[in-house]
């Protein structure tokens, strides 16, 4: 397992609680990035790993990738943006971690985007989680258990950046919808929470941060330096685990102080 396990020692994890043998979890977004990651980690501390989105041949990889360490998973093709998709991929399961994680951008001037790309953005980071919740609450409340369901936000839906009015808009709502779901599913012993990243350095993003326009976005960080996948590890299995039994409606913010810079 250790080829997979991504941020904590498993010998570590298991002495703090973060042992999900027997658990089951869907990660949406699997297909590339932090989707990937949190894949690999649940499955590293025992998890039956649900790899999902929309690009079958992506997730179905990854999961003969975490089979063949020695964990267990299975690839689902999602569209969270389709009711319907979403309908079958619950059809018959009971997930006890659900991960809200994928999400797209439009980067460029509020005055110049397009309606289809709007739509897009909020179909698929809010619309895309609000119907994942929804499914993922049904069959726990169907199948009379709780669970925690996990929504991936990001800073953006707590401040604000240029360029981005549909992407902070989505993330926002998102982390207001955490907080609803979470009043209303708390009977259910359904926990809702969210993790809020900064700046997280991934395939796609790295060329950028090594330019000098990158590298003072980055100085603006207190702690200076770009956040790892492997940071956002510890947040993951704190909410996925029975640590966080009296957390719902939370959000964690894992971004190196920057939400707290100056003006």
């Amino acid at each position: 397992m250790e080829a997979i396990v991504t941020g904590l020692n498993p010998q570590s994890a298991a002495q703090v609680g973060f042992d999900l043998a027997g658990r089951t979890a869907l990660v949406t977004g699997a297909s590339s990035g932090l989707g990937v990651h949190f894949a690999r980690c649940l499955a590293g501390h025992g998890a039956r790993v649900a790899v999902a989105a929309r690009r079958a041949e992506k997730v179905a990889t990854l999961a003969e990738e975490i089979n063949a360490s020695g964990g267990e998973a299975e690839a689902l093709r999602l569209d969270v943006t389709d009711a319907a998709s979403v309908a079958e991929a619950f059809e018959g399961r009971c997930f006890d971690i659900v991960v809200n994680n994928a999400g797209i951008a439009f980067n460029g001037p509020a005055l110049d985007t397009p309606e289809q790309d709007w739509r897009q953005v909020i179909d698929t980071d809010l619309t895309g989680v609000f119907l994942v919740s929804q499914a993922a609450a049904r069959a726990m409340v169907a199948a009379q258990r709780g669970g925690s369901i996990i929504n991936i936000a990001s800073i953006l839906g707590k401040r604000v950046a240029g360029g981005l009015s549909a992407y902070a808009a989505a993330k926002a709502a998102v982390v207001q919808l955490t907080r609803a779901n979470a009043l209303e599913w708390a009977r259910h012993d359904i926990r809702v929470n969210a993790i809020c990243p900064g700046y997280i350095e991934t395939d796609i993003n790295r060329d950028f941060f090594a330019t000098e326009a990158g590298q003072k976005l980055v100085r603006r960080i207190p702690i200076r330096r770009l956040g790892q996948m492997e940071d956002l590890s510890a947040p993951l299995l704190l909410l996925a685990s029975d640590h966080s039994r009296f957390m719902t409606g939370s959000e964690l913010v894992v971004d190196g102080g920057h939400l707290v810079t100056s003006l």
